[in-house]
C-alpha cells in the first residue's frame, strides 16, 4: 500500500495540461496507480485509495508551499480535488472486486473507464467549485471520457502483456521439469527390467542351489532375491507416480513449433552456461498442435544438448521441420567433432556414451538408446549422417503419432 502510493505520487507529477491555470490536469498518476493496484492487490483497496490520495495530495501542498511559497488556501483549492479521484477510483474497483475481473481484459478494462470518468468527473467539478471557475462544457466532459478510455485500456493492456509474459515463463518452467521427468521415467523402466531380471536370475540361482542341496547358499541367494522384489515394489510405486504426472491430459497443446522454441531457447542458454559461441536456425515449415510435447521436448532436447556438447568453441546447429503427405521430419545438423563412423552402429545401444568426467565417471542423461525407444514410442525412425564436419540426425514420424 505504501509502495502504490509512493509510486503513485511520484508518477502523478508526470502530466499533461490541456488547459491554462491547470483547471484540468492528466498524468500518469491513474495509469499507475491501476497498474500497481493489478499487480499488488492490497487487502483493502478503500484504504490504499484513500491513502494514496492523501499521498498525493501532500506532495503537492509540500512542492507548493515550501519550493513555490504559495498560500496554503490557494494550493489547497488547487489539489485537494486529487483526492477525490484516487479515492472514488479505489472505492470502486473494491466495491466491485477486481480479483474477479483480472482474467476478463474487456470488462476490467470497461470497469476503469467508468470509475475513472466518475473520479476524474468529481475532481474536476469540485476544482471548479473550490476555483468558482465556469461548469464544464460537453467538449470537456468529451475529453473526461477520452481520456478515461484512453488510460485505463492502456493500463489493463500493459497489466496482460505482464500477465502472459509470466505465464508464458511458467508454462515453459513446467514443461521443461514434465520433460526432465519423462527422461528419468524412461531410465527407471530401464532399471524396472534389469531389476525383474535380476530377481528372476536370483530365484533359478536360489531353486538350483536347493536342487543340489547347497541349502546355506540357497537361502542366500532367496534372501537376495527378496531384498531386490523390495526394491522392485518400491520402484514400480514411484514409476507409476511419474508415470501420472507426465502422462497426464494436457488441455492446452502447443504448435509444435513453441515446442521447438522452448528447445532451442533452453539450449541457447545451456551453450552460453558452457562459454560456447553457437548461432541456432530454426526453420519450420509445417506447423500444427501437438499434445505430444513432452516426448519430444525429451528427444529434442537430449539431440540438441549433444549437439551443443560437440561443438568445440563456435559454430552452428540447424534445425529444420517439414512435412510430407505423411510423415513429420526432424532435421538437426550441428558443425562439431562429428561421431567416428565406427561407432554409428553401436551409438544407440544403452550405455553408449563419450562424455566421461574428471573422475572417468560416465555422463548421465537419457541417452540415445531413449531417444530411439522415443521415437519407436511415436511410431518413427531415426537416420545419422556424418559429413566431413558435424552430425546430421533425420527424424521422421507420422504426422497421427504427434498431431493433436
Amino acid at each position: 500500500m505504501i509502495l502504490t502510493a509512493l509510486f503513485t505520487m511520484i508518477a502523478s507529477e508526470i502530466k499533461v495540461i490541456p488547459f491554462d491555470e491547470e483547471s484540468f490536469r492528466f498524468g500518469l498518476g491513474s495509469v499507475t496507480f491501476f497498474l500497481l493496484i493489478l499487480i499488488w492487490t492490497p487487502v483493502s483497496l478503500l484504504r490504499t485509495g484513500f491513502i494514496t490520495g492523501l499521498t498525493v495530495v501532500g506532495f503537492r501542498l509540500f512542492g507548493d508551499i515550501i519550493l513555490n511559497e504559495a498560500p496554503l488556501s490557494i494550493s489547497l483549492k488547487n489539489h485537494l480535488p486529487a483526492f477525490l479521484f484516487y479515492f472514488l477510483f479505489g472505492l470502486g474497483f473494491h466495491i466491485v472486486k477486481v480479483e474477479k475481473y483480472k482474467a476478463l481484459p474487456l470488462i476490467l478494462g470497461a470497469w476503469a473507464v467508468l470509475f475513472e470518468f466518475i473520479g476524474n468527473g468529481a475532481e474536476q467539478l469540485m476544482r471548479h467549485i473550490l476555483l468558482h471557475k465556469s461548469n464544464l462544457s460537453i467538449k470537456d466532459w468529451a475529453l473526461i471520457s477520452g481520456v478515461a478510455l484512453l488510460r485505463s485500456y492502456f493500463a489493463v493492456g500493459l497489466f496482460s502483456s505482464i500477465t502472459i509474459s509470466e505465464q508464458k515463463k511458467r508454462m515453459q518452467e513446467m514443461l521443461k521439469v514434465g520433460s526432465d521427468l519423462y527422461a528419468e521415467t524412461l531410465y527407471l523402466q530401464k532399471s524396472m527390467n534389469h531389476i525383474e531380471q535380476i530377481t528372476a536370475s536370483s530365484h533359478n540361482l536360489y531353486r538350483q542351489l536347493k536342487k543340489r542341496e547347497l541349502n546355506h547358499l540357497g537361502n542366500q541367494a532367496l534372501r537376495i532375491a527378496q531384498e531386490i522384489h523390495e526394491v522392485k515394489k518400491d520402484s514400480q510405486r514411484i514409476l507409476s507416480g511419474l508415470t501420472k504426472i507426465t502422462s497426464q491430459k494436457n488441455d492446452q497443446p502447443l504448435l509444435l513449433s513453441d515446442v521447438i522454441s522452448l528447445v532451442i531457447t533452453a539450449n541457447e542458454k545451456y551453450s552460453e552456461l558452457l562459454r560456447k559461441d553457437i548461432n541456432f536456425h530454426l526453420s519450420v515449415q509445417y506447423d500444427f498442435e501437438t499434445n505430444q510435447q513432452i516426448p519430444l521436448l525429451a528427444l529434442l532436447n537430449n539431440l540438441i544438448a549433444n549437439a551443443v556438447e560437440s561443438i568445440i568453441n563456435k559454430g552452428e546447429i540447424n534445425v529444420t521441420v517439414f512435412e510430407d503427405s505423411t510423415n513429420t521430419y526432424f532435421v538437426i545438423k550441428d558443425s562439431g567433432k562429428g561421431i567416428l563412423k565406427e561407432d554409428i552402429p553401436i551409438i544407440f545401444e544403452p550405455g553408449y556414451t563419450t562424455k566421461f568426467n574428471d573422475q572417468g565417471v560416465a555422463a548421465t542423461g537419457i541417452g540415445l538408446s531413449h531417444v530411439k525407444e522415443i521415437i519407436q514410442m511415436l511410431v518413427g525412425q531415426i537416420e545419422i549422417e556424418t559429413p566431413e564436419q558435424g552430425t546430421i540426425f533425420r527424424i521422421h514420424i507420422p504426422t497421427e503419432s504427434i498431431r493433436k
